[in-house]
């Protein structure tokens, strides 16, 4: 398991103001490809967490115009413990190391609360993923006392954690969670002072929220790397450099084996460490955009649900994961609203005489449809009747759904480049 913790190669360049550039090696995407390099954005969000009014205006600036612009973002002087990352990553590597049949005793399945390990065989429907899963994951979330008032049958996703009996997991856990979930609402506050909306218009909706924190490991898949036909390298290097499309069924859609297939996350935004390459993102220009791991650095993806709040001004991003064929291990973190929260389009970012762009939604209403997708253990308990909810289950995710046949319609590329952002 040794492979699951150790950091790859990479040049960064250390900030001298709050947005910096990152030069991307070419031994982030594999030692196949030959890839140019250019920049992507970080902002340094050290200053959200002090005093000075100016300074935490300026770096809520340029969280809003790296929302709007790119698409994504990296986020350095986050404030989370680098040591406590790499315990998280040794406990969920030690965990990962039992046998099947050990982590099946905290089977999410068994779960009365959607808490616990996802084996490779929990598929969901992806069209582009392969027929075998190449990923397994432990979730968990806010870890409430069984006796808490608000877990019930109309509230699934809240309820008290699943904890193995590893020695030191759950304090080790929980303690990254508490640290992440401080961060979610530190960024929530900076992007409600960007959109120029009322302070705690989104944060207020975030008191006992389903944020969930994935543990996720992707399983070395040999036969990615040596089933590549032998043009592969030199197409890929074309791809990244812009030089030739690729449509559905061509190289980076078919002949490279997708370990998870492109979706939105449902959540608000998510803040995403990882270790090893893999991460796509689809930007506004629907190019398909590398996103290697960088040292001291989240990565943000934003979700459906501040789509919705920021009635389109934020768009949920589409990203997929590219097997390497190496073993690869990520901490996904969904900021989530509370599981009855109304989200609709703040009334500030809907222009006078207009209508909003999107309909209200509640928050774990859109969260559970989603899941049924995601979880076959959860389609089941829903067909057997042990699963009520009181919401037409939805067709798919109109979020993802809008973003994907956009990118259909035309043309696209796999690129290193990033939308420009000055610093």
């Amino acid at each position: 398991m040794g492979a699951c913790v150790h950091e790859p190669d990479h040049h960064v360049v250390s900030p001298a103001a709050n947005i910096t550039r990152l030069r991307q090696d070419s031994s982030l995407i594999g030692e196949d490809a030959s890839v140019s390099t250019s920049a992507l954005p970080i902002v340094d969000i050290a200053p959200l967490r002090r005093n000075s009014r100016a300074d935490i205006a300026s770096v809520a600036r340029q969280l809003g115009e790296a929302a709007e612009g790119s698409g994504f973002i990296y986020i350095a002087g986050h404030g989370v413990s680098p040591n406590l990352q790499e315990s998280v990553y040794r406990q969920a590597a030690e965990w990962f190391a039992l046998t099947e049949e050990e982590k099946l005793e905290h089977y999410i399945g068994n779960s009365a609360h959607h808490r616990g390990y996802v084996p490779c065989s929990e598929r969901g429907d992806y069209a582009d993923e392969g027929d075998a899963r190449t990923y397994e994951a432990f979730d968990l979330s806010l870890d409430l006392a069984p006796d808490d008032p608000d877990i019930g049958p109309d509230k699934p996703l809240l309820g008290p954690n699943v904890w193995p009996d590893q020695p030191g997991f759950k304090q080790t856990v929980g303690a990254y969670y508490d640290q992440m979930a401080e961060l979610g609402r530190i960024l929530t506050s900076a992007f409600e002072l960007y959109l120029g909306v009322a302070p705690g218009a989104m944060r207020n909706r975030m008191d006992k929220p389903t944020s969930q924190l994935r543990l996720l490991h992707y399983l070395p898949t040999p036969q990615a790397r040596s089933s590549r036909p032998p043009s592969w390298s030199a197409e890929l290097a074309a791809a990244l450099s812009g030089s030739r499309s690729t449509r559905s069924g061509s190289l980076m859609t078919g002949d490279t084996p997708v370990n998870m297939g492109a979706h939105t996350d449902y959540e608000c935004f998510t803040l995403l460490h990882q270790r090893n390459p893999g991460l796509q993102v689809l930007n506004n220009d629907n190019q398909w955009m590398l996103a290697p791991p960088v040292d001291g650095t989240y990565v943000i993806n934003i979700g459906d649900m501040l789509e919705t709040w920021t009635n389109g001004r934020f768009r949920a991003t589409v990203h997929r994961v590219v097997s390497q064929g190496e073993e690869r291990m990520s901490m996904p973190f969904f900021v989530a609203a509370d599981y009855d929260a109304v989200v609709q389009p703040l009334p500030e970012l809907v222009p006078r005489g207009e209508q909003p762009r999107y309909p209200a939604l509640v928050a774990g209403h859109h969260l559970m449809g989603q899941l049924l997708r995601d979880f076959p253990y959860l389609r089941r308990r829903h067909e057997r009747g042990e699963l009520k909810l009181p919401f037409e289950i939805p067709d798919g995710n109109p979020f993802e759904q809008r973003r994907l046949a956009a990118h259909a319609a035309g043309a696209s590329t796999v690129s290193t480049a990033s939308s420009a952002i000055a610093a």
